[in-house]
């Protein structure tokens, strides 16, 4: 059981709704990205979502390819990634960690040497947003084998034919994007995600967490209500890219939390 399995296990034996968080490591320097980071968990985060940085991103808006870049010029690398992630656990030994990111740095450093890093690192799961399930054998499965989990985006284009493959081999829980389009594009409403949520629902045990165009805590309270929770990334990017102190960052972190968990 990974540390994803357990806290999902932990809060529905307590009827509760997951806050996944994301936000870009090395953004916008090293020190700052760990600071928070590091305050998350208190801030009510179940799962952190830790972005790799990428020059050429395909499923992020202006927000958080934004981010990316100004991570990459700080110097940051999926070494240093890695390194923060290593940093957290010491503190941290419980809160999971999913890497989100691009195939491309993985496929540099080697997929053995990526997964035996991550694992040592104590990242818990992966979602590499360009790798379809036709590519499976590439990471998917050498993942689950070095015990990470490997999540899964599902969209509203994914339709009842391509839903199986989506699904055959999902851990951890499925991401459902709840626009068509880029991070931070459009609004989620929870009357159109419902439907869609309960139809995947209906083809695994899996949570089924909502991001993607939430952006508020009544609107993270709405999407956790109909799913087993919210993901936010652009609008806490934002903060952090308009300079806002950790602490600032953080407390709004805690009423997007405290909206899911209200759910």
């Amino acid at each position: 059981m990974t540390r994803i399995d357990a806290k999902f296990a932990a809060l529905k034996a307590e009827g509760k709704k997951a806050f996944v968080s994301y936000v870009m490591a090395g953004d916008p320097n090293y020190e700052q990205s760990l600071e928070i980071v590091k305050g998350l968990p208190a801030a009510g985060v179940d799962v952190i979502e830790l972005g790799l940085p990428f020059t050429d991103p395909m499923a992020d808006g202006e927000t958080i390819q934004l981010a990316g870049q100004r991570a990459l010029e700080g110097g940051m690398t999926l070494q240093k990634t890695l390194d923060l992630a290593t940093e957290f656990r010491k503190e941290d030994d419980t809160t999971p960690i999913v890497l989100m990111g691009y195939y491309n740095p993985i496929y540099s450093r080697g997929v053995d040497t990526f997964l035996a890093d991550a694992k040592a690192a104590g990242i818990d799961g992966l979602i590499v947003v360009d790798l379809p399930p036709e590519e499976d054998s590439e990471l998917c499965i050498p993942a689950q084998a070095a015990g990470l989990n490997f999540i899964r985006l599902a969209t509203p284009t994914t339709d009842d034919k391509r839903l199986p493959k989506v699904l055959q081999n999902t851990s951890g829980f499925v991401y459902y994007v709840s626009v068509t389009g880029v991070t931070g594009a459009a609004e989620a409403e929870a009357g159109d995600v419902g439907p869609e949520v309960a139809r995947i629902k209906a083809s695994t045990d899996l949570p089924v967490i909502v991001g993607f165009g939430i952006n508020t805590p009544e609107k993270s309270e709405a999407i956790a209500s109909i799913a087993d929770g919210a993901v936010v990334g652009s609008a806490i990017v934002k903060k952090i890219g308009e300079g806002e102190s950790t602490a600032d960052v953080l407390a709004f972190v805690k009423t997007l939390a405290d909206g899911a968990h209200r759910a």
